[in-house]
C-alpha cells in the first residue's frame, strides 16, 4: 500500500508540476503512454500537428525501427514547416550517416573512437543510451520493489545490473543487424548499417554478439545462483526476437516479454527466489507499455516492412492503432493505476508524438523513485 502511495504521489506531483509551468510555445504534457512528463519543444504554436522534422531517437536507439515517424501525412506537415522549428535539427555539415543507419548530429563515437572500432560501435548503438533505460527500468523496479521496507535497495545489485544491461542491449542489437542484413540492403535508411553495406562480415558481427554477451554475463556472476538461471531464457529471447518478425504479427509482444525480463531476474537477484503473485502483475503491466510504444513505432516502416515480409502489429492494427493503444493502456491498470489516475485529464493532449516516446525512459524512472519512496516510507 505505501509503495502504491508513493507511485500515486510522484505522478500526481509531475502532474501538477507540469500543468503549473505549461506555457505556450514552449512546454507540452507528454502522456506516456499514462504518465504526463514535462518536455521541451520548439514549435511556434501550442497545440501543432507532428513535425515532420522532429527528430524521433527513441526505438532507433534501440537499434529496431527508423529515426523518424509521424502518424500524420507528410504532405501536412510540409506546410507548417515555415513556422515550426525543431529542436532536433543541425547544421548541415554536421550530419553523419552512422552505421546504424540514422542520420544525426556527431556523436563522441565519431569524435575520440578509431575509425576501425566504429562499425562496432554501430552495431552496439553504444552512443544511444535510451536502449540501455529500456532494459534497466523494469530491473531496478524489481530490485527496490523486493528490498526491506525502510532500507536502500542493494546498490551492488543495481551496478551489476546497470553495468550488464550496456553490453545486453548492444548484443540484441547486433543479432537483430544480423538476421536483418539481407533486409537492410533494400531499404534506404538501414543500407549503410555495418552488416548491409559490407563493412563488417556476418561472422565478425556474430564474434562481436558473443564477445558481449560473455561481457553481461561476466558482470552478473557475482549474483545467486537462482538469478543467473533464470537469466537463461533472456539470453534466448532477445537472440530470437528479430524472427519473430518473420512468424507472427505480434513481435511486439515478443519484445515486451524480453525487454521486461529484468522485472523477474532482478526481484530472483535480492531474493534468490521468485513470487510471481508480486512479480507477474509488474511485468504484464510492462509488456503492455512496451507493445504500446513499439506498435507505435513500427507504424513508420509499414511499407518497408510489407515489401520485405516482415509482420508487425502495426500492420496488424492498421489504423486502428490509436484506439487500440489506448485500450492497452487500460491494460497497465494492473500495476501502474495511480499513474494513470493522476493523468488521465490529459490523456487527449497528443499533438507532438515523437517526444512523448522519447520520455519513456523519464516513464520508467517516476516509477522507480515511486516504489523506491514507497519502500523507504513503509
Amino acid at each position: 500500500m505505501a509503495s502504491s502511495s508513493a507511485v500515486w504521489i510522484c505522478g500526481a506531483a509531475t502532474s501538477i508540476t507540469a500543468s503549473h509551468r505549461y506555457r505556450p510555445n514552449l512546454f507540452h504534457l507528454s502522456v506516456l503512454p499514462t504518465v504526463p512528463v514535462l518536455v521541451r519543444t520548439c514549435t511556434t504554436k501550442p497545440f501543432n500537428h507532428y513535425s515532420a522534422h522532429h527528430s524521433n531517437n527513441f526505438l532507433e536507439n534501440f537499434g529496431l525501427y527508423s529515426p523518424r515517424f509521424s502518424f500524420v501525412n507528410s504532405s501536412s506537415t510540409s506546410s507548417s514547416s515555415s513556422t515550426t522549428t525543431s529542436c532536433s535539427t543541425v547544421e548541415e555539415d554536421d550530419d553523419v550517416v552512422h552505421h546504424d543507419g540514422s542520420v544525426s548530429s556527431k556523436s563522441w563515437v565519431d569524435t575520440y573512437l578509431p575509425a576501425q572500432l566504429r562499425p562496432y560501435a554501430g552495431l552496439s548503438r553504444i552512443e544511444k543510451p535510451i536502449g540501455m533505460w529500456l532494459l534497466i527500468w523494469p530491473t531496478l523496479w524489481s530490485i527496490a520493489l523486493a528490498t526491506t521496507q525502510g532500507h536502500l535497495p542493494n546498490l551492488k545489485t543495481m551496478i551489476l545490473c546497470g553495468l550488464a544491461a550496456i553490453p545486453f542491449r548492444g548484443a540484441a542489437c547486433t543479432i537483430n543487424d544480423f538476421f536483418d542484413r539481407d533486409i537492410d540492403k533494400m531499404v534506404e535508411r538501414t543500407k549503410s548499417r555495418p552488416l548491409a553495406s559490407g563493412v563488417v562480415s556476418p561472422w565478425q558481427a556474430l564474434l562481436f554478439y558473443g564477445f558481449q554477451i560473455l561481457l553481461g554475463i561476466g558482470a552478473l556472476l557475482s549474483l545467486n545462483n537462482f538469478s543467473l538461471i533464470l537469466g537463461i531464457p533472456f539470453l534466448f529471447l532477445f537472440s530470437t526476437y528479430p524472427l519473430m518478425k518473420r512468424l507472427t504479427y505480434w513481435p511486439q509482444a515478443y519484445l515486451g516479454l524480453t525487454v521486461n525480463w529484468g522485472i523477474l531476474f532482478g526481484w530472483a537477484a535480492i531474493k534468490g527466489s521468485l513470487d510471481l503473485v508480486v512479480t507477474l502483475p509488474m511485468f504484464i503491466a510492462a509488456v503492455f507499455w512496451t507493445l504500446v510504444y513499439d506498435t507505435i513505432y513500427a507504424h513508420q516502416d509499414k511499407e518497408d516492412d510489407q515489401n520485405a515480409g516482415v509482420k508487425s502489429t502495426a500492420l496488424l492494427f492498421g489504423d486502428s492503432t490509436k484506439q487500440v493503444d489506448y485500450r492497452v493502456c487500460n491494460c497497465m491498470h494492473c500495476w501502474f493505476c495511480p499513474l494513470w489516475i493522476s493523468c488521465w485529464p490529459w490523456v487527449g493532449i497528443l499533438y507532438d508524438c515523437s517526444s512523448k516516446f522519447v520520455s519513456n525512459q523519464w516513464f520508467g524512472a517516476i516509477v522507480f523513485a515511486g516504489t523506491l519512496a514507497g519502500r523507504l516510507l513503509s
